[in-house]
């Protein structure tokens, strides 16, 4: 049975929430607060994670970016508030989807099946390039057989750039290919994301690919396979 994280300090919106996910056959496990959502995320098992934004003791950009260092779960957002920087700041730190209150029950439950959906395996494709493996069903990367926790953005730009070895990626064809033509962030994004994937995949050690800045372009991905 599936697992979902319901984290929301209004009650009845996690009344509702755990409801229908029950009722579709989902496990829940729920949190009214930032601190009591990340404690419980720490010591079991999730397949997904419903977190409102604005919450007591740590809101839920403080949670999806701790849970971001340790974990590829989907996490989807929930908030009251629509202002495109906070829909683009939840995205920008892991979030794999945003909700914006009042929604509708159905429609999330929709979503959360439309993230499980793209992660459900279907067939153990394998990219391999020396001691660096990247399973594209599972969003799962590998280094000397060692899983390195990514985003899914993480994971789909370092993917971009082994699959293109040695070509150079501008800023900006970065963004139109993996955000999107009507991202409405800037380059900066690009380079975050860049130094975030550099210091993840650093934690295991390799000396045979890195991800290369090329100044005045981009970023491009070399080394021996």
């Amino acid at each position: 049975m599936r697992r979902i994280l319901i984290a929301d300090d209004n009650d009845a919106i996690v009344d509702i929430l755990k409801s229908f996910a029950e009722a579709e056959g989902y496990e829940t496990v729920t949190a009214g607060d930032g601190e009591e959502a990340l404690s419980v995320f720490q010591k079991e098992h999730f397949d997904a994670v419903l977190l409102d934004v604005m919450m007591p003791k740590l809101d839920g950009f403080e949670v999806c970016r701790a849970i971001r260092r340790v974990s590829n779960v989907p996490v989807l957002m929930i908030t009251a508030r629509g202002e495109d920087y906070d829909r683009i700041m939840g995205l920008d730190i892991g979030a794999d989807d945003y909700i914006v209150k009042p929604f509708s029950a159905k429609e999330v439950m929709a979503r959360i099946r439309a993230v499980l959906r793209r992660l459900q395996p279907v067939g153990e494709e394998k990219i391999t390039f020396g001691s660096l493996s990247l399973f594209p069903s599972a969003c799962r990367t590998e280094i000397n057989g060692v899983e390195v926790a990514l985003t899914k953005k993480e994971f789909d730009l370092l993917s971009l750039l082994v699959q293109n070895k040695g070509q150079a990626f501008s800023r900006d064809r970065l963004l139109e290919t993996l955000w999107g033509f009507d991202y409405e962030g800037d380059t900066r994004t690009v380079d975050t994301h860049i130094k975030r994937l550099r210091a993840k995949l650093s934690r295991e050690p390799h000396d045979d690919w890195d991800i290369r800045t090329i100044w005045g372009v981009g970023y491009s991905f070399g080394g021996e396979s």
